[in-house]
């Protein structure tokens, strides 16, 4: 049986669909860091994808994603088409694979897909047409290959292209977040020095997910010395009543204030992928201070998703 990481892949080596970072080839991800680098630093605007009609397939809210795709796409010249759930016909009953199909016959060949069950998009990928790409913009909890790649693009830029030597945690609600798993999956393949993860024993994933990193409930502990701080927010729409107390006490417990971020490095940069919960795992003297690069992610995610669609579709 196909893996989800080989279906993405074709046999000449060509990236057909990415819907994952895990076991995506270290040469592959660099390269495409690389390239997002150069059009960041260039501010690129090209028509290597005139002609070509880009879905953003939305399932689930978006503002962040659904912008930068939908700019990176003007960007690269091609067409954008953009689907909103709640006025399409899945209100109707329309399954998500009819609706794919009927907008590739269309004449669509790239689509960026977001989507609430775990698995989704690469359901889709496996009933796609020659010739036609997916990216995963968020399946479920399972992953976020291009905010991993954006991430990676701002830990390079800020620290610089090796990672041997980086210490990085990542803080809040593992369990449920797509975004942390893209990020694992890239910073092991990256090589990254230290990988910690810390949160609440009931936001944490299954021991797997958690391969070769440092794993704590003490968020202090978790800071000192990193070059890196990764926070997420509490994703309520997923998660059973009970696995957090009170919003208080978790802020008490896990949220960044600027006392605990002097525990870090004193470069350390802070990450968030958005929406911020301002006064739950992040205050707003970090999220706007002078170690934030989480308006950089936001300009990144035009630069990596144009790289990201370039390869696919070019």
């Amino acid at each position: 049986m196909t893996s989800v990481s080989d279906a993405q892949i074709d046999s000449d080596g060509r990236l057909r669909h990415l819907l994952t970072l895990e076991c995506l080839p270290r040469p592959t991800l660099e390269a495409l860091l690389d390239r997002a680098q150069a059009m960041a630093d260039s501010g690129e605007v090209n028509a290597r994808l005139a002609g070509i009609a880009v879905c953003t397939l939305f399932f689930e809210p978006s503002t962040r994603t659904r912008l930068s795709f939908q700019r990176a796409t003007q960007r690269l010249g091609a067409d954008v088409l953009g689907f909103d759930a709640s006025t399409s016909s899945t209100t109707k009953g329309e399954t998500a694979l009819d609706t794919f199909r009927n907008i590739e016959a269309m004449g669509v060949r790239g689509f960026v897909v977001r989507h609430s069950a775990d698995g989704a998009v690469a359901e889709l990928a496996a009933a796609a047409a020659p010739g036609t790409a997916l990216v995963n913009a968020g399946d479920g909890r399972s992953a976020h290959p291009t905010q991993g790649l954006l991430d990676m693009l701002t830990l390079r830029q800020a620290t610089g292209t090796d990672f041997s030597g980086l210490k990085v945690v990542i803080v809040g609600d593992v369990r449920h977040s797509r975004v942390a798993r893209s990020d694992l999956h890239a910073l092991r393949t990256l090589g990254a020095g230290e990988i910690r993860v810390c949160g609440p024993a009931s936001l944490l994933p299954d021991a797997d997910t958690l391969s070769g990193c440092t794993v704590t409930h003490d968020l202090d502990a978790a800071l000192d010395g990193v070059d890196a701080v990764m926070m997420l927010r509490l994703q309520r729409e997923r998660m059973a009543e009970g696995l957090v107390d009170s919003l208080e006490n978790y802020h008490r417990d896990y949220g960044l204030d600027a006392r605990r971020l002097r525990r870090a490095s004193t470069d350390a940069v802070v990450l968030h992928p958005g929406p911020m919960n301002r006064g739950v795992e992040i205050t707003d003297e970090v999220a706007d201070g002078p170690q934030s690069w989480i308006l950089q992610q936001v300009a990144n995610g035009v630069a990596a998703r144009m790289a990201v669609l370039e390869a696919l579709l070019g």
